[in-house]
């Protein structure tokens, strides 16, 4: 039986979840609420990380130890690099990586942690294929994209720091605080993974003005897809 941990890195990106799950179990853990229990007869944890890399490495490894989760979905929002995906547009990760992790001078791609042995994470084939046909679905209006997501702990609203991670990581779909610190722990405990990503802004110097406006209403499309999808995981 699957038991798929859900992590968003803000409280506005898992209360929809939360508000329709049936809570069975509270654990207080590393600042960390897991609320444990169903989402549409689904067993699942829920819990919000908390912002950056740090956070969302803990939660995955207390998700793996203490409620043994089988598949772990990261939801939330993200900044496009991508001129063809806009603000309301959802990305599912094909793979993601760091791009401000830098060991380059001692030979290492820019971005690979040393001595991992990888420079990206892949996400779980099902998991993408399940996320993409789910937002499809319960979201027909909204584009959906499979793309490389890059993480860092910087909220990129700069086009001079938008500019350099694309020319780092050209191909690059968009950028947020979690997703690969999430795909790393889950890639080294091998439990399958996808992180899904709202577009809330641009990642540009217009970020200020597109954040608060549309943060809420880019959450609940994701909330949606995850509803419908993990009833649908093999």
């Amino acid at each position: 039986m699957h038991k798929i941990g859900i992590i968003g890195a803000m409280e506005i990106e898992v209360e929809t979840l939360k508000s329709h799950m049936q809570i069975e179990n509270t654990l207080e853990k590393a600042s960390m609420t897991f609320l444990e229990g169903t989402l549409n007869n689904i067993p699942v944890v829920i819990v919000r990380s908390g912002i950056g890399k740090v956070n969302a490495g803990m939660c995955v490894q207390i998700l793996t130890d203490l409620f043994h989760v089988t598949h772990v979905i990261n939801t939330g929002v993200a900044g496009s690099l991508n001129a063809s995906i806009d603000i309301g547009d959802i990305v599912v990760s094909t793979d993601t990586l760091y791009h401000d992790v830098d060991a380059t001078g001692f030979g290492y791609p820019l971005g690979e942690v040393p001595q991992l042995g990888t420079l990206t994470f892949t996400a779980d084939a099902e998991m993408i294929a399940q996320a993409k046909s789910s937002c499809e679905t319960v979201n027909p209006e909204i584009k959906v994209f499979e793309g490389r997501i890059v993480s860092g702990d910087q909220f990129v609203s700069n086009p001079q720091v938008k500019e350099t991670i694309l020319n780092n990581f050209p191909g690059s779909y968009c950028t947020e605080m979690e997703g690969a610190a999430i795909a790393h722990a889950s890639w080294l405990n091998r439990i399958p993974f996808v992180i899904i990503r709202a577009i809330s802004d641009k990642a540009d110097d217009s970020a200020h003005m597109d954040y608060p406006a549309f943060e809420k209403a880019a959450a609940e499309h994701s909330a949606r897809l995850v509803e419908h999808m993990i009833q649908h995981l093999a």
